[in-house]
């Protein structure tokens, strides 16, 4: 009884003045709701990231060529064309640890369809890209080994490539125009939507790398190797071992450079996991200090509402109330205050969170252990907050308290 009569006081003390508990729980609700907005919406960033990284393919260690560097100025990444068909033989022949390989020879130009025509990127690769990349078809066939050795003339086209050039009307079957060179549609690829840097996936051509390497590039260099490990677990010593083959190949000594770049899937996912995190906690802080600020707008109203109430206290003291439950009283009303405005803030902050995550075109995940730890750590500031005020009340003389003015 003792407890439910304290708590019942608090809460008539807190409905008695309405309005300035509300303004006293301001500074909570802002802080509360701005950690939980901003937190949801860079979890949910971070696991958009990590999804559109995913969808890059499967287990993928990607090898680009090096940099060049003239009289110590260097040229930037892939500035050096290091990277030949030869190293993706040799590759496909000494690895162990990659279950499918495929290179991807880069060119471009303005394709034409009767009276249509749409400027893409025309990628050459070999059969195994689908399964490296976890991509499909939704009409026709796919690149062949034959297509390949043939240095045959076919093109699979992009769901973006296709609707420009098409429509809705069925490319399978049809004879497009890249620049002078005819090429005969094979297949459609699977809308894919947009990349990590927001470039529209579908809108590319592919064909057999041969094809692309000997009538539209220089015969020799190729862009990008893409590789599939056999498994997660295997992803690092594939890498290493991908490494070591190329050093061979490239004639490199112990002390060189690697005069090549390997990127995998896992690094790209912990690198955008960082930065994502890093923003998460900055942003977290900043709303944090607002929950600072709100517990000393507690502090200072509590501190009010004991001067308010001294003549209250005196009369509790001299009729038999201890110092200890003077304390715990405005300690409770204090705590009460927080938790409040710490239950308002967690509503608007998913509410604020989800209209945020709207206008971008983004979903947020609320996270249940920040929800409770933003709940429970509204609680300790009011604990912390308050407990100065509360404690000075409790230290209240009875005889000057009653002669309080």
């Amino acid at each position: 009884m003792k407890w439910k009569n304290l708590i019942k006081v608090a809460f008539k003390s807190i409905m008695k003045n309405r309005m300035r508990s509300l303004l006293t729980v301001l500074g909570i609700i802002i802080g509360v709701g701005a950690v939980i907005a901003l937190v949801s919406i860079g979890q949910g960033a971070s696991a958009s990231i990590e999804k559109q990284i995913s969808g890059l393919g499967s287990n993928l260690i990607m090898i680009f060529p090096g940099h060049a560097r003239v009289g110590g100025v260097s040229f930037g990444a892939q500035s050096h064309r290091t990277i030949t068909l030869d190293d993706f033989k040799r590759l496909e022949k000494e690895t162990t640890l990659l279950k499918a390989m495929s290179p991807m020879v880069r060119s471009g130009g303005q394709v034409i369809a009767g009276d249509k025509n749409w400027a893409t990127s025309i990628n050459g690769v070999s059969p195994n890209y689908l399964e490296i990349r976890d991509w499909g078809l939704t009409k026709g066939e796919f690149v062949t080994a034959r297509d390949v050795l043939a240095r045959r003339k076919v093109a699979v086209l992009g769901k973006t490539v296709a609707a420009e050039l098409y429509g809705d009307a069925d490319p399978v079957g049809q004879r497009i125009r890249i620049g002078n060179i005819p090429f005969q549609v094979i297949g459609v690829l699977k809308e894919r939507g947009q990349g990590m840097g927001g470039q529209d996936q579908d809108d590319v051509i592919l064909a057999p790398y041969t094809t692309v390497l000997y009538r539209m590039s220089d015969g020799k260099n190729i862009n990008t190797i893409m590789a599939s490990a056999v498994s997660t677990e295997k992803m690092n010593a594939a890498y290493e071992e991908i490494r070591k083959v190329l050093r061979e190949s490239h004639k490199l000594l112990p002390g060189d450079d690697d005069d090549f770049n390997l990127r995998s899937q896992t690094d790209i996912i912990e690198t955008a996991a960082n930065v994502t995190g890093i923003m998460t906690m900055v942003l977290g802080a900043i709303a944090g200090v607002s929950l600072l600020v709100g517990g000393i707008g507690i502090m200072n109203i509590m501190l009010v509402s004991v001067t308010e109430r001294t003549r209250e206290i005196g009369i509790r003291l001299a009729i038999g109330a201890r110092g200890g439950d003077i304390l715990v009283q405005f300690l409770i009303e204090a705590v009460t205050l927080s938790l409040i405005g710490g239950v308002i803030g967690i509503l608007s902050g998913i509410g604020l969170g989800k209209m945020i995550a709207n206008l971008i075109n983004m979903s947020i995940i609320v996270n249940p252990v920040v929800v409770f730890g933003a709940f429970f750590f509204s609680g300790a500031v009011g604990i912390f907050f308050g407990f100065y005020p509360a404690m000075k009340a409790s230290k209240l003389n009875p005889i000057d308290a009653l002669h309080y003015e």
